[in-house]
């Protein structure tokens, strides 16, 4: 009965009304700031990946700007990139990757929002620790004091919630399952091994998780890259008929299939819908998470480093998704019958399918391998998100240490036990986290636009300036 219920309002919270509120507040944003993080996109990468984005030497903060991006990449980069793509395709048809692109360009500047005011309205700790997110944004730069207070405390609330859900337990558990049905090791022993490791990296705080995030998100991203890479040019000769049906399932009115999807029939509706829940499921543009991370960055402006957490949008969907999309869609197991279960490939097991179409055995193997990674950054990254969360609650850094054990011992609850009520829990706790976020950020826009808008002069000056070096 109580399972009924959450999965009922699970299953509205995640609506065409809140996909709505999502990709259509990421549109406001982007036609207010002039389409100028579009146009700057190519900048930020550039940034990002400079080698001054590695060090502190710009400005104030507790981690440099490429830390704070791979810290948010960690807990946003999961298995949403694996199985969330996998599950979209079979639900939404191929199609679904389209709309996750749609959705994610305007998620841009969601993300872009987010992370500049977090930055903007930070505020410094009794440990002399940077301490912000949407929470402080929501207290200190809306104008009605009284409704940016209450939706503070909602917003802190939510997260703290959605990170024992989301950002634990069911990371854990796609950990300890896949572990299990690949390698045949027990959940209770990975469940350990991950408590263990959780507990070493979570205890030395944001300085820690940051040092393990710099190093293990590029290196298994990049990984996952070129395994992905290599599957696609394993199944060259089924790539152009596979862009063929994603586009066309992508637009398509009436439901239609392909040649290369098997059982699946789509329509556009199907296609929209799924693409743009997965889509936000996996970049996390919207919610507001990344942007508690990204107020730990040593910056001398908001605006530059809004700009450098943004493309975690770009390397979290329009690159990472977009490989495993393409690796389905390539291999012809979109749809086919899995002859273990007699059902049709879902999930990471569609993933497995069509690595093994090219690596055989191996597939598989790296696969598990990618969402074991994948995951376990991510309890990482989602750790700190509800860390300063729960300080903001209760208004002190005191306690922080308490939940920091309690975080990790719950790794090892969601190893072990699989329980459908605290997934739909923590995934309306994820929506509900964004409701407040997405309400601040349009009553913000006219701000966050001007903002935008003046640091355009820096940027060009910036460019100049390298134009005159070269």
């Amino acid at each position: 009965m109580l399972a009924d219920i959450i999965s009922q309002v699970d299953s509205f919270v995640w609506g065409p009304v809140m996909l709505v509120l999502l990709v259509g507040t990421g549109i406001v944003l982007t036609i207010r700031c002039n389409f100028l993080t579009w146009r700057n996109l190519p900048w930020a990468l550039k940034k990002t990946l400079s080698k001054e984005a590695r060090t502190k030497s710009r400005g104030t903060g507790d981690v440099s700007p490429f830390s704070a991006l791979t810290t948010a990449l960690a807990a946003t980069i999961g298995t949403g990139n694996i199985v969330g793509v996998a599950t979209a395709m079979v639900s939404g048809g191929a199609g679904a990757l389209v709309w996750m692109w749609i959705s994610a360009c305007f998620g841009l500047t969601s993300k872009f929002s987010e992370c500049m005011l977090a930055i903007k309205y930070r505020e410094v700790n009794e440990k002399g620790e940077m301490s912000g997110g949407p929470m402080y944004t929501m207290k200190k730069g809306l104008k009605n004091k009284k409704l940016g207070a209450v939706l503070g405390w909602l917003f802190a609330l939510f997260a703290v919630i959605a990170s024992f859900g989301i950002g634990n337990m069911t990371q854990s558990n796609s950990i300890a399952t896949s572990i299990h049905s690949t390698f045949g090791i027990s959940e209770t022993l990975v469940g350990v091994v991950l408590t263990v490791l959780a507990l070493l990296i979570i205890i030395g705080g944001i300085k820690t998780i940051s040092k393990v995030s710099s190093v293990v998100v590029p290196v298994m991203a990049i990984f996952y890259v070129i395994c992905g890479v290599i599957i696609i040019i394993g199944n060259i000769s089924n790539v152009p008929a596979g862009i063929v049906m994603i586009f066309k399932m992508a637009f398509s009115v009436k439901a239609v299939g392909g040649a290369l999807c098997g059982n699946i029939v789509a329509s556009m509706m199907n296609a929209a819908r799924y693409g743009v829940a997965r889509g936000v499921f996996s970049n996390e543009a919207g919610m507001g998470s990344a942007a508690i991370t990204a107020a730990a960055a040593t910056t001398d402006n908001p605006v530059r480093q809004g700009y450098i957490n943004m493309t975690g949008t770009f390397w979290d969907t329009i690159v990472v998704c977009t490989i495993t999309g393409l690796a389905i869609a390539s291999s012809g197991m979109l749809g086919q019958i899995d002859p273990a279960t007699g059902e049709m490939y879902v999930g990471s097991a569609l993933t497995i399918a069509a690595f093994s179409t090219v690596l055989g055995k191996i597939g598989g193997y790296l696969v598990t391998i990618g969402i074991a990674l994948f995951a376990f950054s991510t309890i990482l990254g989602w750790e700190y998100h509800g860390e300063k969360a729960f300080e903001y609650l209760f208004g002190t850094h005191k306690y922080n240490m308490v939940y920091r054990i309690v975080f990790s011992l719950i790794v090892f609850v969601g190893a072990t036990q699989t329980l459908d009520i605290v997934w739909n829990f923590s995934d309306i706790a994820n929506a509900l986290m964004a409701i407040p976020n997405l309400i601040c950020m349009l009553l913000m826009s006219g701000e966050i636009a001007k903002d935008v808008k003046e640091f355009q002069k820096v940027i060009e000056a910036e460019k100049a300036a390298e134009k005159a070096r070269k």
